[in-house]
């Protein structure tokens, strides 16, 4: 066990805090998060934290704005109890597509969930792929940002396909598909698409680098609809591609998400536990990979204060 570290869970996601303690060797903090008949969230932490130093384990995933104001109250509670340090461990950052006015009159939401996870006092933020690199920039508190790429990288190699590319479902996550082309010795292609309003809908254009015969592997921060990877993946069929693969490390998976993963092209679909996916959104084309050692690592190493970029190098 090690001493002084304490590591606590709302209601998202406790069994992959369940995890990340099982990787720390030691229990998660005893605390009882609730809902009052009234809808008022209630927090109450059962053993001391004083001095302590303590992480609360919580993505902001379905329903968002519950599991956002659990964390808060979370903080809150957390702060008055007089801990040492406090870090919010969101492995999964909702609104990370509202980081910029891209519209007029639209609010930059990801900024405004960053100001007030440092006003219920949150002291540092520990997460996981986010959207989009400048959000970390919003807070004004330390941020460090984990990636699930180095996990799918190692799975892919592990499959040991012939002839891969490793495809970017747009422009945006070209950077990150780039990284892992080059672990995994491949070349990239991209799929040039177009938003189509506020309601989700993305129109597939074309495809951009050479996919006839290859292994394509198609990369993404999450799947949320399904609507872009399902639609890239039959133009990559189409451009001749010979087998389709994806990895996306958040499975959000709202909607028609299920059903069109399993009705797809794609062979396999890869992402992590980083937001809870319970047996009716696991379609048989779908598997898992867990984030605990991940996360308990980073913790284990913020505690420690050892190098967290390390870990990738």
């Amino acid at each position: 066990m090690i001493d002084e570290l304490r590591v606590f869970t709302g209601n998202a996601h406790p069994h992959l805090a369940k995890s990340i303690c099982d990787y720390l060797r030691q229990p998660v903090g005893r605390a009882e998060v609730f809902e009052f008949s009234n809808e008022n969230t209630f927090v109450r932490v059962m053993e001391n934290i004083r001095g302590r130093d303590v992480f609360i384990v919580q993505p902001l995933c379905s329903p968002v704005n519950k599991s956002i104001v659990e964390l808060l109250i979370f903080l809150d509670a957390a702060k008055r109890a007089s801990a040492d340090r406090i870090t919010a461990v969101v492995p999964y950052y909702a609104y990370g597509r509202s980081d910029k006015k891209d519209q007029p009159r639209v609010p930059i939401t990801a900024r405004l969930i960053a100001d007030i996870l440092s006003v219920a006092g949150a002291n540092r933020v520990l997460t996981l792929d986010l959207h989009a690199g400048q959000i970390q920039g919003f807070f004004n508190i330390p941020v460090d940002e984990l990636s699930a790429l180095p996990m799918f990288a190692r799975y892919f190699k592990d499959k040991n396909l012939p002839d891969l590319v490793v495809v970017a479902t747009d422009v945006g996550i070209s950077k990150k598909a780039r990284d892992l082309a080059a672990r995994l010795n491949a070349p990239l292609a991209i799929v040039e698409k177009r938003r189509v309003g506020n309601n989700d809908k993305t129109e597939t254009l074309n495809v951009i680098g050479d996919v006839q015969n290859k292994t394509a592997v198609l990369f993404d921060d999450e799947i949320d609809t399904a609507g872009s990877i399902t639609n890239a993946a039959a133009a990559l069929r189409e451009e001749g591609a010979r087998d389709v693969f994806a990895c996306a490390t958040h499975p959000v998976l709202s909607g028609p998400a299920v059903e069109r993963i399993a009705a797809s092209a794609i062979t396999e679909v890869v992402v992590t536990d980083s937001i809870p996916l319970p047996d009716w959104k696991r379609p048989h084309n779908l598997s898992v990979l867990s984030v605990a050692p991940l996360l308990g690592e980073a913790i284990r190493r913020i505690h420690t204060g050892t190098s967290v970029g390390a870990m990738f190098e």
